[in-house]
């Protein structure tokens, strides 16, 4: 249980003491700064402990935002603070040295809170202050001011924030005008009866398995069923995020949870669709797998993107000043939301044709879609990267290697090259792209052979490609442009092998890789580093992969390619699986910092 220490006289009339319970705190009475630490002493280590002004008068959200929020070790409203057991160390210090400061006088006079706040704030400790806009938080001096700070709580209703300060601040149109409005009061249902965003989260998840076995089935009221039960599982997934803000509940579980079944949703959603039209003897599975490609790579460009930019320097562009501008054009705003087909429009989309049209022409309109959303959110940053004069850092160059995923045979040629023969290029991009090139050039070509040597070329251009930092303005598309190697090797193979189950057994392949490459983003932006070493050379890595399915579609039969495909995708997800679901539960159960990710909207 938390520990509230309220310092000074309580004053009559007052609720702060019903507050505090209100929000878990187990309240305890100090007189003066010396009796506060030695009632902080005596509060276990592993527990959060808040100070608190026993004048304070405020909203009872503004206290929850900031004195329970779990992301952040130290955090601050004006008269009061609070610090989880990784700050605790920095407020006893504080603590301390104000007791001696002030000679354990009575702390009526002014802040204890506050001024704890100010030696942390000395110290670099770094104390989180939430943004509390109308809320009122304060430390009245006098009758007169507490009168009116009385008056201003009273005149704004802290619920009417708390419900709007749930919904992401930057969504989509069709989630902020057609889900939102009713899914934040679904929110604060499920937080009254003490339901989790983990809880919402699985419920999602759930609902999405059903749309796709109801997608399975082949018959129009499956469809119709898929679709219906696709919006509601997206209702469910816009609520998760809402009830972790709406009821601080954030947890690093819980944004590795939602990110994570956000994929499997929409992925097991596509299979679903090609399974329902194989009943009906249409044949879908390259159309989904090419759904499921872009889709990841589209994501990768993201991710990519992002992390390469993460902390550079003299950040700016004339495309970023440009994009700046248009954000003061509102209706512009939209419109530029809505053509990167984020995950509301996207689902929408989906769910629509699904239920109205046939499998066949969902996927066609899907990829599509995707196809106009990942050209022109690709070329907007290769725009930005190009006119932006910026120094990236080391840890930038890192975590593009990392989402690059070489595996042991790229790592070999990169020790093995010679640094004073350069018969190469030194661009990694340009590496990347060659390889990238001899490979699609190879692999359609129906000569087995023949791919398999395209492959190798790769292999060596993947090597050479990360044997030098990606530092360069374009070398965040190398790693989209390995996962578009890798899968569309995947993907034209299985077709090429024309036997029934093939195309199934790439998509199995695909999505248990493509799940590895979340997982690692996951893991970058959480800040825990790359999957270990062990776990990428026991895959392979990407070339390796690559490198292998060509073998196996030169020396196996069309069936035995099949039986193949179907046995390494069950092999490396799970390993993939166990690895993953072992790291983020040990990391939530030894108290990993609190994170909530507001993630993409794509």
């Amino acid at each position: 249980m938390s520990t509230a220490i309220l310092t000074g006289q309580p004053v009559p009339g007052s609720s702060i003491e019903g507050d505090l319970r209100s929000l878990g705190f187990d309240v305890r009475v100090a007189a003066d700064a010396a009796d506060a630490e030695t009632l902080l002493a005596g509060v276990p280590a592993d527990q959060r402990v808040a100070v608190i002004d026993a004048r304070f008068v405020g909203h009872l959200h503004a206290l929850r935002l900031g004195l329970t929020d779990p992301r952040f070790p130290l955090a601050a409203v004006p008269g009061a603070m609070t610090a989880q057991p990784g700050g605790r160390q920095a407020l006893t210090r504080a603590l301390a040295r104000e007791n001696s400061a002030g000679g354990g006088t009575a702390v009526a006079v002014d802040s204890l809170p506050d001024r704890i706040v100010t030696a942390l704030d000395a110290d670099g400790a770094g104390v989180h202050r939430p943004e509390l806009g109308s809320l009122v938080a304060a430390v009245p001096a006098d009758p007169q001011t507490r009168n009116e700070a009385r008056q201003a709580v009273a005149a704004v209703d802290d619920e009417a924030i708390r419900l709007k300060s749930a919904v992401k601040a930057r969504d989509g149109f069709f989630t902020t005008f057609f889900i939102s409005p009713y899914s934040r009061y679904i929110a604060r249902w499920c937080a009254r009866r003490g339901l989790t965003p983990n809880q919402v989260t699985t419920a999602s998840l759930l609902t999405a398995l059903i749309a796709a076995g109801c997608a399975a089935t082949g018959t129009r009221g499956g469809f119709v069923a898929a679709g219906v039960l696709l919006i509601a599982s997206f209702v469910l997934d816009c609520t998760d995020g809402q009830l972790a803000r709406y009821s601080l509940q954030y947890s690093t579980l819980g944004a590795w949870l939602d990110a994570t079944f956000d994929r499997a949703k929409e992925y097991a959603f596509y299979a679903g669709l090609a399974l329902g039209a194989a009943r009906g003897g249409d044949d879908v599975w390259a159309l989904a797998l090419g759904a499921m490609i872009l889709q990841t790579c589209r994501h990768v460009v993201d991710f990519s993107f992002n992390e390469a930019n993460h902390d550079a320097t003299a950040n700016t562009s004339p495309t970023a000043a440009l994009s700046d501008k248009l954000d003061s054009v509102g209706w512009t705003v939209w419109v530029r939301r809505m053509i990167v087909l984020p995950i509301g429009e996207r689902w929408a989309m989906i769910a629509v044709l699904t239920a109205v049209t046939t499998p066949r022409i969902t996927f066609y309109a899907l990829l599509i879609g995707c196809a106009f959303a990942a050209t022109y959110t690709a070329a907007g940053r290769v725009l930005r990267s190009l006119t932006r004069k910026a120094s990236r850092t080391d840890r930038a160059a890192q975590a593009l290697a990392d989402l690059a995923d070489n595996g042991p045979l790229a790592g070999f040629v990169a020790k093995r090259r010679s640094p004073n023969t350069r018969f190469y290029p030194s661009s990694p991009l340009l590496l990347a792209v060659i390889g990238a090139a001899i490979l699609a050039s190879a692999v359609p070509s129906g000569e087995p052979w023949a791919a398999v040597a395209g492959a190798a070329v790769y292999v060596v251009c993947s090597g050479l490609a990360l044997s030098q930092p990606l530092k360069g303005a374009l070398d965040w598309l190398v790693p989209p442009l390995f996962r578009a190697a890798e899968y569309g090797t995947v993907l034209v193979l299985a077709a090429h092998a024309d036997v029934n189950g093939a195309l199934p057994a790439a998509f199995g392949l695909v999505a248990a890789v493509a799940y590895h490459h979340y997982d690692t983003v996951y893991r970058i932006r959480g800040n825990a580093g790359a999957p270990p070493a062990w776990l990428v050379r026991a895959i392979g890595g990407q070339e390796g992969r690559t490198l292998l399915v060509t073998v196996l579609a030169a020396v196996l039969t069309a069936s035995q390619f099949t039986v193949a495909l179907t046995v390494l995708a069950v092999a490396v997800a799970l390993v993939v699986l166990v690895e993953s679901i072992r790291f983020w539960v040990a990391s939530h159960l030894r108290g990993a910092p609190a994170v909530h990710d507001e993630g993409e909207p794509a």
